[in-house]
């Protein structure tokens, strides 16, 4: 989980100062109406990871945690189009640093351990995968908002 941990934390470093040199325009330009517009890629970013925060903490100290979300409601509920741009970035920022603080700390003995994902039928992962996977997911969208190309699909 340490080597997790330094990746995401490599991740923040670097994409904070490159998220900044985006212009504001670009930042909020929606490609078409119904897609999201990069800052609410970001503020999509920012939802995962409260929710992966979220696992990362109750799956260790909770049996088998059931923790999903409607990723379109948390993005309209939060009205990231309408935020200023830094905060998005600094939010972004601040919850990735709690969540390496998160993984850097955690004990090896919950790597393992069983977080329910499943929003319709039980989906348990373990924290490891989770963790993985939250790197993917995050590098996905950073490649989105840095080359403003959204005709990428995640796996």
């Amino acid at each position: 989980m340490k080597t997790i941990a330094a990746e995401l934390k490599k991740i923040v470093d670097q994409y904070t100062e490159n998220f900044s040199a985006i212009s504001v325009g670009e930042f909020s330009h929606k490609p078409v109406p119904k897609k999201w517009s990069r800052k609410e890629v970001l503020g999509h970013l920012i939802d995962s990871a409260h929710n992966n925060y979220r696992r990362f903490i109750a799956g260790q100290s909770e049996e088998f945690p059931h923790i999903v979300y409607d990723q379109d409601f948390w993005v309209s509920s939060n009205d990231y189009q309408n935020m200023e741009i830094n905060e998005i970035i600094f939010l972004w920022k601040l919850m990735n640093e709690r969540i390496y603080i998160v993984l850097k700390r955690m004990s090896t003995d919950n790597y393992d351990k069983l977080v329910d994902t499943g929003k319709e039928i039980v989906s348990y992962k373990t924290i490891r995968w989770l963790a993985e996977d939250y790197i993917k997911h995050l590098k996905h969208h950073i490649n989105q908002i840095i080359t403003g190309s959204f005709d990428i699909v995640y796996p």
